[in-house]
């Protein structure tokens, strides 16, 4: 290992134990399962904002979105982030403060919780469905993070693929089985601001060794659709890209996953005052669409820099989410101090991808150890075993998720598509009829789940692949979330309106709501 390789790995190995200690810190503050999964209702304005904005953005901000500008163009990645600039800001405006008061008077500390309570659903039906949902998509989201990590230090070390995966994946679950929730979203502060100033310093880097703006801009003029928002351009192939009004609405629609995303709800439930959700907003709101548009811009300075001979070359859009990684490695050639800073930069796209493996790996635990075991299936524990359970529920998910991330060519882009477009379609729905509709049923709530998950599924994997280049190539979340809102309003009508308690809780929170 170089000298080079060595101040990067302090840096990284120094950060690493600075989350474990965080970990243990928080560890001392857990009394019970409340505090463990929901931080005893305790975040202040800014952790709720930049944790709830961390776990959200992950390595797709970092890895995922400069890749896929950088192989296709504009388009996909700039209708990407506005869709999700706005779902973050309406998101925050709508349903934080709703879903806080709503969660604190029913006492529910998970969304299954939320969803049961709000329907008074005392067969726990919508607990058991939401559950093994959340596990579904969950997984498959945390395995992304894993997969991140591995690249990371695989394609930085050159050291086996997945020994790196194992080893980041460990650390991981060590932080969140000792702090549980207060851990993950702490850490999500830190991670944060990490995460900024490595998009901030690789853009710097990247456009000095790229020969300035105007190189890079002249390297991609010259390909066709490459800068049109409209069309796009395939790298790899050469081809002119074609994005039409129901592609860029499809596209657009990843804003609609942040109303069913639990981890994102969970701050929103956690937050200590209500009050502050404001200035939660405006950070939130500000920090997204700065990051985001650091992080398209980096793709478009790496394809000059591909094209150039100093990085890549990329044959896809999974090889090339090492581009940040890649750029990182210039500022550590220079001097000792440079390959600590960056070991910062590499440890913010290590942050990238914590911050969001924390809270998927939390959720999930508390869907088994709290919905599922607890709720669902009525066993009763102990505070002390009801915690040894939420510990067992986080290293189980971790293992299943290092299995399902073994292979080195998985997109972290792709698979975090499939996994927002399910939980944006199984819940994001649920959410807002449960906070805006007082007629909404549990039986609609019920048939609404079942439609997004299965709608999920059959447009993924059966219509985009029947009618791949046609109208109805988009993405599933939009044609998933449309239907599932027509079941609930559907069944809502068709079935028996809610009784009495559930309607007064809902004009009372409404009354709340309008002061």
């Amino acid at each position: 290992m170089t000298t080079t390789n060595i101040f990067i790995m302090i840096a990284i190995v120094v950060y690493l134990a600075a989350m474990v200690i965080v970990g243990a810190i928080c560890s001392k503050r857990n009394k019970n399962t409340d505090d463990f999964y929901l931080g005893g209702r305790k975040l202040g304005p800014l952790v709720t904002a930049m944790s709830a904005e961390a776990s959200d953005m992950s390595s797709w901000l970092l890895m995922g979105l400069p890749a896929v500008a950088l192989m296709t163009g504009l388009p996909e990645a700039t209708w990407t982030a506005v869709g999700l600039a706005i779902g973050t800001y309406i998101n925050w405006l709508i349903v934080a403060k709703r879903i806080r008061l709503y969660s604190q008077k029913l006492n529910a500390v998970t969304l299954p919780d939320f969803f049961s309570k709000r329907f008074g659903d005392d067969k726990k039906i919508i607990t058991l469905i939401a559950s093994v949902f959340i596990i579904i998509f969950f997984i498959p989201y945390t395995a992304s993070g894993f997969a991140a990590c591995g690249k990371l230090f695989s394609s930085l070390f050159g050291v086996d693929y997945v020994a790196a995966l194992v080893i980041s994946a460990l650390v991981i679950v060590i932080y969140c089985t000792l702090g549980g929730f207060l851990a993950a979203s702490t850490t999500d502060l830190i991670q944060s601001i990490i995460m900024t100033i490595a998009l901030i310093i690789v853009l710097g880097v990247g456009l000095t060794k790229s020969g300035g703006l105007e190189n890079v801009l002249n390297n991609v003029r010259g390909l066709d659709g490459y800068l049109d928002l409209f069309k796009g351009h395939d790298v790899a192939s050469g081809a002119t890209l074609s994005y039409g009004g129901l592609p860029v609405a499809s596209t657009l629609a990843w804003g609609l996953g942040y109303f069913g995303m639990p981890h994102i709800l969970l701050r929103f439930m956690a937050i200590e005052d209500e009050k502050k959700l404001k200035l939660s907003r405006r950070i939130a709101s500000i920090w997204v669409v700065i990051s985001m548009a650091i992080a398209v811009f980096i793709g478009v300075i790496g394809y000059s820099l591909m094209k150039n001979g100093i990085v890549g070359p990329y044959s896809d859009s999974s090889s090339a989410e090492t581009i940040i990684v890649d750029i990182a490695k210039f500022i550590a050639e220079y001097n000792w101090l440079a390959a600590i800073i960056g070991g910062l930069i590499l440890a913010g796209i290590l942050a990238s991808t914590m911050s969001t493996a924390d809270s998927q790996l939390l959720a999930a635990a508390s869907s088994i150890s709290q919905n599922l075991v607890q709720e669902t299936f009525g066993i009763k524990l102990s505070e002390k075993k009801s915690m040894l359970l939420a510990r067992i529920s986080v290293l189980a998910i971790s293992v299943v998720g290092v299995l399902l991330a073994l292979d080195p060519n998985s997109s972290v882009f792709r698979i975090v598509s499939f996994a927002w477009g399910g939980f944006g379609a199984v819940f994001g729905p649920v959410v807002l009829f449960a906070l805006f509709w007082k007629r909404t049923t549990k039986v609609g709530v019920i048939s609404g789940m079942v439609t997004g998950g299965a709608m999920i599924f059959i447009w993924k994997f059966i219509v985009r692949v029947q009618f791949a280049g046609s109208i109805l190539d988009i993405y599933e979340l939009l044609p998933a979330f449309i239907l599932s809102s027509i079941v609930i309003w559907l069944v809502s009508l068709a079935t028996k309106a809610p009784n009495a308690d559930v309607t007064k809780t809902f004009d009372e929170i409404k009354a709340e709501c309008s002061k």
